[in-house]
């Protein structure tokens, strides 16, 4: 009797994964015993939270029911890719420890100006945006969906991109700082287009636009169709909640800014 997609099991555990979230875990508590400090409880919640987020995502029932059988599930696994874990990243690595990592790069001039230009507003969001509709086409998600290479490169392309979207709010890093608070609230204005974009094609198409999720095995009443509808709504909700929590942060923050510069 075959394994049921909603449930763990040896197989859905993917090795690779689970090494890499390992590593990185590893190297930031290393990171942090050299220096001979320990990180603000809310810190490293941040940090654990986006390898668990990443985790979650990417092994067990999540990632199985994405590959096979729903969109609204590959969905919900994308919106963990690009919303939840990129934020909890980045302010879960210090300044000091993310400075680190990128000075041998900003010590080369070329290499310097590649991230100084990826991390600046426009190209930030233009890569987060070109990555996020260009990935949801028809033609690249059942690429990606037939081929697992494809579905690997995928996820990282997402993960990569929505890290630098994420960079002009959340960044710690004093060597490629984020943006004034004024500006971070101007950016996050249009932070959650390309999300609505998505969204909005997949739920109003009138027909199912991917055809592996019409032939795969149905695991739930849902139609192909229905699921594809159910994935964009999932997709437009947290497109806008979302982004405005982060604008609620980024106020009061600018607000307790500009009473401590008062007093």
């Amino acid at each position: 009797m075959a394994a049921s997609p909603w449930s763990w099991t040896a197989a859905s555990i993917h090795p690779e994964v689970v090494l890499a979230c390992g590593l990185a875990a590893a190297g930031w508590a290393w990171a942090w015993r050299a220096r001979g400090q320990r990180p603000g409880p809310g810190q490293a919640a941040r940090f654990v939270g986006a390898l668990a987020a990443l985790l979650l995502a990417l092994n067990g029932p999540l990632h199985d029911l994405s590959d096979g059988y729903l969109f609204s599930a590959h969905m919900v696994q994308h919106l963990v890719l690009t919303l939840v874990v990129p934020p909890l990243l980045l302010t879960g690595v210090p300044g000091w420890m993310l400075d680190a990592l990128l000075r041998p790069c900003l010590d080369r001039r070329a290499l310097r100006a590649v991230v100084e230009t990826l991390t600046r507003p426009l190209p930030a969001f233009a890569a987060y945006a070109i990555a996020l509709v260009g990935w949801h086409l028809p033609g690249p998600t059942g690429m990606a969906l037939e081929i697992h290479g494809w579905h690997v490169v995928e996820h990282v392309v997402l993960l990569g991109a929505s890290v630098l979207g994420w960079w002009p709010i959340a960044s710690p890093s004093r060597l490629v700082p984020p943006l004034p608070y004024a500006g971070q609230l101007l950016y996050l204005f249009v932070f959650g287009m390309p999300m609505t974009v998505v969204a909005a094609m997949v739920t109003a198409a009138e027909r199912s636009l991917y055809p592996f999720y019409e032939a795969a095995p149905r695991v739930s009443e849902l139609t192909a169709l229905a699921d594809q509808r159910l994935g964009g709504v999932i997709m437009w909700v947290p497109s806008a909640i979302i982004p405005l929590t982060a604008f609620t942060i980024v106020f009061f923050r600018w607000a307790a800014a500009e009473v401590d510069e008062t007093t």
